[in-house]
């Protein structure tokens, strides 16, 4: 149930009237402005007074869902939605407590995704602050409640605000102060300063917006400082999309004062990295302050001041704003994604070698029963070294990197595979080569590893100076040469550890943490079985995931079933929209008795499948990739079919399953030849 203060609160909280409110947006005055309840759930109710809805154990039971839809939005332009709510619970803990979750849903979706997700209960409102990036796109906002346990459990949501901009500006004109938090200290906190009342001894500025007194700013005042050396933080709301570009705020400080001014961004781990202080005071007036920002992960900006004597004064902070541009005091070269990334399929890339040796040789191995093609589609390009044509005691192969500039956290990741070594130490390491001292750090090596499977390596790494990655395969002796391949190469932003603030988006699965939203009619030993390493019969099956090398992925054990005995593995229920769907997933299909698998539409209401794909019989002893396009204007799942073949040697699997919107943008390759070798000036094909 609500508290009966509650009203009052919001009443004097209220973000704006409801004749202001933009699209998307409700102050649930005398409506829910074009938010509806959706029929097949609870009904949200309307408090007959205004101002919330909400639903409730007194006329529903726990685990029972509400669900608003919102009309069709577009958003050309980055947004920022604003929820303010709360979930009440009953005295104690709960083991099962309400939750509200927030969907974005586009026009050419046909699964909605997980913006944001909550379960905290609170005495008041609480809000939330979530980024919309830009996207030509329609789509609705789908706000679920699910009850909890008790018998006093509600949630309600009192405002919503889609504005545009970034959630972590603001000037601080508004009550909610744009998700902005004060970390309370009983010694030293942010205030917000302007307007016609004064609470501080100091003689504190006009605001930076309007240069009046009407107007607000933040500010920390060491007339109330008891003890030195604590910090106020204000704390911004977590970003919520991946962002890039540059931060920029005013700042004013009384001159010679003992205090340090200092921003930092902090992950969802809890670790803070200082972007920004201040070198000198400026001027006595407002002083604009422009940093690099780059958030690939959810992330949080804390403005931090400590006052280390008695001379203190004040700091004040105003009109912070974001541009996904550089800033114009940035020197160093911008870090681009795409540049520093390479699969290898058409050429280096913007990686190089050194001139002397052949070093790496870009190859092709097309599906056969003998030779593991490539990690990206199973049957294109990767870079193979020390390969027979090089075999040379103490050779050396290495492969450089694009510049990536300094003072940054960096994530690299990569595939590699490992054949004919008998010692394993050090045949693949990674190095960083810092460009301005020449010197050359050993970051990563390969140390024991499955022969023969695509394995994935992250590497996190921070350097002041401009540095690049470099690749080195090294033969230590003629009789203990092998062949070492190279692939799917990542450069990122930020921690390849951090932790990540939502699931995957629903319609991709990996199976590395579980099987995703895909049901099966009937569990026994003739099922599809989640599983990692190598399958139970010889000669058959992967011997390890897709995606790491080290994962699971969904098999199908031959020696389970009889000749011709069927497994389904089915999707969620999928929503019907017109256009072209792209399915893509990896399939493994070795050994000698292997059967059939295929890929099955299955609409609402019908009982009749329609068959989307299908191979039959051995196929490689890689991992390959399928691409299946479609189009379904009603609700539909996908099911995947496996038969077994002939022998126990016909496992069956698969991994990596994604649904993408819009058609594909590939075609597969579905050439089947012998293996043997083939040389053009470009790359080694077999």
């Amino acid at each position: 149930m609500l508290l009966g203060g509650i009203l009052l609160v919001v009443q004097a909280l209220q973000f704006a009237s409801a004749l202001d409110l933009p699209a998307g947006s409700c102050a649930f005055e005398e409506g829910t402005c074009g938010f509806d309840s959706v029929f097949a759930f609870l009904p949200w109710i309307l408090n007959e007074e205004g101002h919330y809805v909400y639903v409730d154990t007194s006329f529903a039971k726990q685990g029972e869902k509400a669900v608003l839809l919102s009309s069709d939005l577009q958003a050309e332009d980055w947004n920022c939605l604003r929820l303010v709510y709360q979930i009440t619970a009953p005295l104690g803990p709960v083991s099962e407590p309400s939750q509200l979750n927030l969907y974005v849903r586009f026009e050419d979706e046909s699964f909605d995704r997980l913006l944001w997700s909550t379960k905290e209960p609170s005495d008041s409102w609480l809000i939330a602050s979530l980024d919309l990036p830009n996207s030509s796109k329609k789509f609705k906002i789908l706000i679920e409640g699910v009850l909890g346990q008790g018998n006093t459990a509600s949630i309600a949501l009192f405002e919503i605000k889609m504005t545009a901009g970034y959630c972590i500006e603001c000037d601080f004109e508004e009550n909610h102060l744009c998700g902005f938090v004060n970390r309370w200290n009983p010694n030293v906190n942010w205030f917000v300063g302007g307007g016609t009342v004064k609470n501080t001894h100091s003689v504190l500025p006009q605001d930076h917006t309007f240069r009046s007194e009407q107007g607000h700013y933040m500010y920390v005042d060491s007339v109330y400082v008891k003890h030195f050396q604590e910090v106020a933080q204000l704390i911004s709301p977590m970003t919520t999309a991946p962002m890039s570009g540059c931060l920029s705020f005013y700042y004013q400080l009384q001159q010679g004062n003992d205090n340090v001014f200092t921003l930092y961004t902090r992950d969802m781990a809890g670790l803070y990295e200082e972007i920004w202080r201040v070198d000198s005071p400026g001027s006595a007036s407002w002083n604009l302050a422009e940093v690099e920002f780059s958030a690939p992960y959810p992330m949080e900006v804390i403005f931090e001041v400590a006052f280390n004597g008695p001379k203190g004064g004040y700091v004040a902070l105003d009109d912070i704003s974001f541009s996904p541009v550089h800033c114009q005091n940035q020197t160093g070269l911008p870090f681009s994604a795409v540049e520093t990334s390479c699969d290898f399929e058409t050429d280096l890339c913007n990686f190089y070698q050194d001139k002397d040796g052949p070093g790496w040789t870009r190859v092709r191995v097309k599906p056969n029963m003998y030779r593991a093609g490539d990690h990206t589609t199973g049957a294109g390009h990767y870079l193979l070294a020390n390969t027979k044509f090089t075999f040379q005691p103490g050779y050396i192969g290495r492969l450089y990197g694009p510049s990536l500039p300094g003072n940054m956290q960096y994530c690299v990741r990569f595939h590699y595979a490992i054949f004919g070594f008998l010692k394993m130490s050090d045949t693949l390491a990674v190095y960083i080569f810092e460009e301005n001292h020449v010197v050359q750090e050993k970051i990563w090596s390969v140390l024991e590893s499955p022969r023969g499977v695509w394995m994935q390596a992250e590497i996190s790494f921070k350097k002041p100076m401009p540095t690049k990655v470099v690749f080195m395969s090294l033969c230590k002796s003629f009789w203990d040469c092998g062949l070492v391949a190279l692939d799917d190469i990542t450069i990122q932003l930020g921690n390849c550890r951090s932790p990540e603030r939502l699931p995957p988006p629903p319609g991709e699965c990996t199976f590395d943490q579980d099987e995703c939203a895909f049901t099966q009619e009937k569990r026994n030993r003739s099922s599809w079985h989640r599983g990692r390493g190598e399958t139970p019969t010889s000669y058959t099956g992967p011997k390890g995931d897709h995606t790491t090398g080290v994962g699971y992925y969904m098999f199908i054990e031959a020696s389970h079933m009889v000749y011709g005995q069927k497994a389904h593995l089915l999707s969620q229920p999928l929503r019907g929209i017109p256009g072209k769907h792209c399915l893509t997933f990896f399939y493994h299909m070795y050994g000698g008795g292997t059967g059939l698998l295929s890929v099955f539409l299955k609409m609402e209401e019908e009982h009749k499948e329609t068959l989307l794909w299908r191979r039959h019989g051995e196929q490689s002893i890689s991992w390959l990739r399928a691409l299946v396009e479609y189009s379904c204007r009603r609700q539909h799942q996908i099911i995947f079919e496996a038969i077994r073949g002939v022998s126990i040697r016909s496992d069956i699997a698969i991994d990596d399953v994604k649904f993408q919107a819009g058609p594909c943008t590939e075609m597969e390759d579905t050439t089947q030849q012998s293996s043997g070798y083939s040389e053009d000036l470009n790359e080694i094909e077999y």
